[in-house]
């Protein structure tokens, strides 16, 4: 058993790879549903969230802590939709937010430039450099959200453990090798990988509640305690710990909630 993420870019076959391999192994596959859940959560159409996309920092800029509101809503979506395991995740930042999990195999799916465009003369019936010119266009606009976002470079190979150049393979072949690696040992879930990635959603799911109150806060689960981090003066910390264990009392997953408030100026 595992959790299987798929990171592509168009005209790479990614998401047709990820729904024939969670046929293949019996597993769900989850793509846009993250996006959806995290777009009522955050309040903005889904069709906005698509489109900044393409254009995150004017269109989350808009909203107070935007970028880190929006990272902490599908954050958690994302974690909550895999924790149950044996899943296909193809889409925003499954590599990014499973790093650290053992069971979590991470695949990249690339194709040449010359193939992408090739198929999108023929989608769009367009010319060789108006396609040329949109995919380069979509390429950069997708790394900058993703710098912008989370920080990384979702080419960077060391984020995988496994890249695969769809050029001269078949859909099925790249399923083939996906759904024979994952069966490693490397990539099953254990009791301890799984309590792992159990304490990652019992903190995303408070920093989803923390954050409303308190942008920026950050949430570790260790030994069944919750040591959260906020910005705040420190003249404040009686008033904000008696608020945080208010929040977080029914919380029952954890047994002690620990607050480090990290001094601003007042």
């Amino acid at each position: 058993m595992a959790i299987i993420t798929i990171s592509r870019g168009s005209y790479t076959k990614g998401r047709e790879t990820a729904e024939k391999l969670a046929d293949k192994l019996g597993y769900e596959c989850i793509g846009r549903k993250v996006l959806i859940e995290a777009s009522q959560e955050f309040n903005i159409p889904e069709i906005k969230l698509i489109r900044a996309l393409h254009n995150v920092p004017s269109v989350l800029d808009r909203f107070t802590y935007g970028k880190e509101r929006y990272i902490t809503f599908i954050r958690r979506r994302l974690l909550e939709s895999v924790q149950k395991d044996n899943v296909v995740y193809h889409g925003l930042a499954g590599h990014f937010f499973l790093q650290g999990i053992p069971h979590a195999f991470m695949v990249r799916i690339i194709a040449d430039l010359e193939h992408r465009i090739r198929e999108e003369m023929r989608r769009e019936s367009i010319s060789y450099e108006k396609a040329r010119q949109i995919l380069v266009k979509d390429d950069q606009e997708r790394r900058k959200w993703a710098q912008h976002l989370y920080g990384i470079d979702t080419s960077d190979p060391s984020l995988y453990d496994l890249v695969i150049g769809i050029d001269r393979l078949q859909v099925d072949d790249a399923v083939d090798i996906i759904a024979d690696a994952v069966q490693r040992p490397a990539f099953q879930t254990t009791g301890e990988s799984q309590a792992k990635l159990d304490n990652l959603v019992a903190a995303a799911r408070i920093e989803s509640e923390l954050v409303m109150s308190y942008p920026g806060a950050k949430c570790v689960i260790k030994d069944g305690t919750a040591h959260c981090s906020i910005k705040e003066s420190p003249s404040k910390e009686d008033k904000i710990n008696a608020h945080v264990q208010e929040l977080l009392r029914d919380h029952t997953e954890i047994d002690a909630i620990q607050l480090h408030v990290n001094p601003v100026a007042d």
